[in-house]
């Protein structure tokens, strides 16, 4: 005797145990691991690349956008309004290296491997549909009845 979850926990192991999930899960936690090695980079290759025409550190490039600007020597802004785009690029280069890694030495080669992979299996017959199975057993069953000798012709739809 077979039994089926059912209920709040039935429900979320069925979308826990889709393929779909799974993927996302293990995306999201490559994706963190990699973060750690594209901060390194941005701050190891990059910063120093862009400190060769400015600062060395993103975070410090701002624009004062009401003025007067002023800053006290903690760096906390306590006059005017600044705008940090220099930390917005570093996010958006760091999210931009993360994507690329990802796409490029995780997705990429495992959707070569799962083309492969359906390539060598060998493609299905395609099943019959009940339609076509109930016709074919009202032919022959018509084909029984009718008597040797006989004309008649199965009906057709």
């Amino acid at each position: 005797m077979t039994t089926t979850k059912t209920g709040v926990l039935g429900g979320f192991k069925a979308f826990l145990m889709r393929g779909n999930v799974i993927d996302l899960a293990v995306a999201v936690v490559i994706g963190a691991a990699f973060t750690n090695i594209v901060n390194s980079v941005v701050k190891g290759v990059i910063n120093p690349v862009v400190g060769a025409f400015g600062t060395k550190d993103l975070d410090h490039y701002a624009s004062c956008l009401k003025g007067p600007c002023v800053k006290n020597a903690a760096g906390e802004v306590t006059k005017g309004v600044f705008i940090q785009w220099g930390s917005v690029l570093s996010a958006t280069l760091t999210f931009l290296i993360t994507a690329a890694v990802v796409y490029f030495l995780m997705l990429l080669p495992m959707k070569r491997w799962q083309d492969r992979q359906a390539a060598r299996t060998p493609a299905a017959p395609a099943k019959e549909t009940e339609l076509e199975l109930l016709r074919q057993i009202r032919d022959a069953l018509v084909e029984q009845r009718r008597e040797p000798g006989s004309e008649t012709v199965p009906a057709q739809r």
